[in-house]
């Protein structure tokens, strides 16, 4: 038989493992609520930042082939200029030698030349409009890589700006 005192003590135990398992999944609900919050803001941020990622991408990409586009015209008219400010006159009087052809393509490739010699001195056969026109259109890649680097540049700070926390929309 069972006293008084023993039915008491069971029904504390009871009521505390009661109070205790209630609790347990009340604190398990408000966790789990607390990180599907966080997961859904998370997800809406990534969105964000993709849209706007993608946005500077079509901004940056949209310039970078306008600006190009400029300086490929500008190159060619300049070429097309060549034997306006480079006359045949000129390219008879102006006598280009191996010697400064192999430094201008030595030049062009980022390396040393071989040292030079006697048959460096002889004649090119290389008119001095052709050095022209290569040279304008050297200068025309260079712009354009330029603007390559200047765009990518600006890519580059537009997804960091799409990335950071509290960036201004």
């Amino acid at each position: 038989m069972m006293t008084p005192f023993l039915y008491r003590l069971l029904g504390g135990l009871a009521f505390i493992a009661a109070v205790f398992f209630a609790g347990l999944i009340t604190g398990r609900e408000q966790i789990q609520d607390k990180w599907d919050a966080a997961k859904t803001k998370a997800a809406v941020k990534v969105a964000e930042t993709k849209e706007q990622q993608a946005a500077a991408t079509v901004k940056v990409v949209t310039e970078y082939v306008d600006r190009v586009q400029i300086q490929r015209v500008a190159g060619q008219t300049i070429i097309k200029e060549v034997p306006v400010y480079v006359p045949a006159e000129a390219d008879a009087a102006c006598v280009l030698s191996r010697g400064f052809v192999r430094l201008h393509d030595a030049a062009a490739a980022g390396s040393l030349p071989e040292p030079a010699g006697g048959a460096d001195a002889a004649p090119a056969g290389i008119a001095l409009s052709a050095v022209a026109s290569t040279v304008a259109d050297n200068y025309e890649r260079c712009h354009e890589t330029g603007e390559q680097l200047t765009a990518l540049q600006t890519w580059i700070r537009e997804m960091k700006k799409a990335a950071e926390p509290g960036s201004p929309d």
